[in-house]
């Protein structure tokens, strides 16, 4: 049986030489890899990931091809919300490594040329955080308490919630505290939100932002970053009212205008460096014009689109993501970003074996992973081509490219998770009927990697995995693909290779005589082409030297080259 050290051995980081340049437009195309450290590696066999285990991959990564690294949430945590209600901000959780580790993976990672982008969650802390253990032994109207929004209830005894709000993972939005106050916690009860008007806590993420950037950290992705500013009045709406205010920008919750004041504040910071950290905004938001607001040059610089997860595998609606995306990113000077995996979905591969969901932004899956599991309706062959195909067609666009642990495996989503084991609050706050998210909650795209084909977590390490991993992860191992021509890793592996020798502007032009139908071609600078065919039958390629396909090419009769369904393929046109 192959070992974990076989497959990725340890390196070290002393040894490695300065990799990285200064140059500070690096993200503008980069390939980013997303690590959930809980899932990623398991260097000391306890069944969770940490920072031992993501140190011993780095050779593995650095193969693979990926221009940086985004770590999600390492720090201490209760795991309400997977790692995303942090009881400390400049720490590591013990479970998972040390300070002392982390700098030793910083260092690892630079070595080999990949940069470090963490996860920062400004919106709420835990309940766990000294702060918000300071505000429940505080009086009333406490300069602690005021850190957070507390308010009193309603009713003759302040017994009812100061508004009926619902939470993002359901059930109340406000909690009772001893004294009968209430806080405000826009996601789980362990989560409360932190209170932005009070100049403590921007000093506080100030500080933290300085520390992980003397560090080492090259840049931040920040969580529910549309959700930090809020005006309360003193009579709160009804949810009902809230739900039908606009989201303009003077939204009491979400997306407000003053927002921007925070990062403008941490743009400020970020500047001092050289090369600039960078920072790439989660913002969930309306339109893609209120999204650019998060992408401004003054602000943090980048925002993430989520536009390809929620498409359906079509022609005419990539197309239109793809293009208003871009018109976009020119207005604000900043580069898009493309993603159809993470943490927070259904694996792409799982998604598009399943029927269209048809406008329905993260429900498509439900029905699948309630009625019973793959064998119910989906279709894993054709989600996996898909999935390929799309995978290649995101690496030849201009802008960053962000990939999720596991998908270059072509893994697909877990839905066989006994109730007794799942972790994600959406799973256990919400009913059967309504699971929110993506039917079962968030757990099935957690499951830990495989790594080898045997073992007790298949190689993930030594112990079992802290998330059930099917029998059939097996056939999606590390060790089942490593060098194997035609496997989704080898697939990865060279599409990053040649998309770093490929890119040069962030520019493209439609190829208007090869799309049509369920055709998508696009040249970039220097001469060459990406052709999707997004239906079933095989469509005609025009002559030029194929440089990489998501699947076999078929011949015709007369021996031409033909682009089968559900496929990509990357060609320079004769005499380019």
């Amino acid at each position: 049986m192959t070992t974990v050290s076989q497959i990725s051995p340890a390196i070290d980081p002393t040894t490695q030489g300065a990799a990285l340049s200064d140059d500070a437009n690096w993200w503008r195309q980069a390939s980013v890899y997303q690590i959930y450290p809980r899932s990623f590696a398991d260097g000391n066999g306890d069944g969770i990931g940490d920072l031992r285990g993501i140190i011993s991959r780095v050779p593995y990564l650095a193969k693979l091809g990926v221009d940086a690294v985004w770590l999600s949430p390492f720090y201490p945590s209760a795991l309400a919300d997977g790692g995303y209600d942090v009881d400390d901000y400049r720490d590591v959780d013990p479970k998972i490594g040390t300070l002392e580790e982390f700098d030793e993976m910083v260092a690892a990672l630079h070595g080999a040329g990949i940069r470090l982008i963490v996860d920062v969650v400004p919106n709420h802390s835990s309940d766990r955080h000294v702060w918000f253990q300071e505000a429940l032994a505080s009086p009333k109207g406490s300069n602690a308490r005021e850190r957070y929004i507390f308010r009193d209830g309603r009713g003759e005894n302040g017994e009812e919630p100061p508004a009926d709000w619902t939470s993002i993972f359901s059930g109340p939005a406000w909690t009772r505290v001893e004294d009968g106050q209430w806080y405000l916690h826009s996601f789980a009860t362990e989560q409360p939100d932190f209170n932005w008007k009070h100049p403590e806590v921007h000093e506080e993420f100030l500080k933290t932002l300085a520390f992980w950037s003397d560090r080492g950290v090259d840049g931040f992705r920040i969580d529910v970053a549309h959700g930090l500013a809020k005006d309360l009045p003193e009579e709160l709406p009804s949810k009902a009212e809230l739900k039908a205010m606009p989201k303009d920008g003077t939204h009491p919750l979400w997306d407000r205008d003053d927002v921007h004041d925070i990062y403008a504040e941490w743009r400020e910071l970020f500047d001092r460096y050289d090369p600039p950290r960078i920072a790439v905004a989660e913002a969930w938001v309306e339109t893609p014009e209120r999204r650019a607001k998060y992408a401004s040059p003054k602000g943090l610089g980048q925002a993430f689109n989520f536009d390809l997860m929620e498409a359906d595998f079509d022609a005419e609606h990539f197309r239109e993501i793809v293009t208003d995306n871009l018109a976009q990113s020119a207005v604000t000077g900043s580069s898009t970003t493309w993603v159809f995996s993470n943490h927070d979905g259904v694996r792409h591969a799982t998604r598009y074996g399943l029927p269209p969901r048809e406008g329905r932004p993260f429900k498509q899956g439900a029905d699948w992973v309630l009625a019973g599991g793959p064998e119910d309706g989906i279709d894993k062959e054709l989600g996996l081509r898909r999935a390929r195909a799309a995978t290649m067609f995101e690496l030849a666009l201009p802008g960053s490219a962000y990939l999720y642990q596991g998908e270059e495996l072509g893994l697909q989503e877990v839905a066989e998770i006994p109730d007794e084991q799942r972790q994600d609050p959406a799973f256990w706050r919400t009913t059967a009927e309504d699971r929110g998210w993506d039917g079962l909650g968030r757990d099935g795209c957690r499951v830990p990697l495989p790594w080898t084909r045997e073992g007790s977590s298949f190689g993930f390490g030594e112990g079992v995995a802290h998330l059930p991993q099917p029998a059939w992860f097996a056939d999606y191992a590390v060790e089942v693909e490593d060098g194997v021509e035609g496997s989704t890793l080898e697939m990865y592996r060279e599409a990053l290779r040649l998309r770093r020798e490929l890119q040069t502007e962030e520019t493209l032009t439609w190829d208007e005589e090869l799309s049509s139908g369920d055709v998508l071609a696009f040249e970039r600078p220097g001469g060459w082409l990406s052709v999707t065919n997004f239906g079933a039958e095989p469509v005609a390629l025009p002559a030029g030297e194929v440089l990489i396909a998501s699947g076999p090419l078929d011949a015709d009769t007369e021996g031409a080259v033909q682009l089968p369904g559900a496929t990509t393929v990357w060609l320079r046109r004769a005499g380019a």
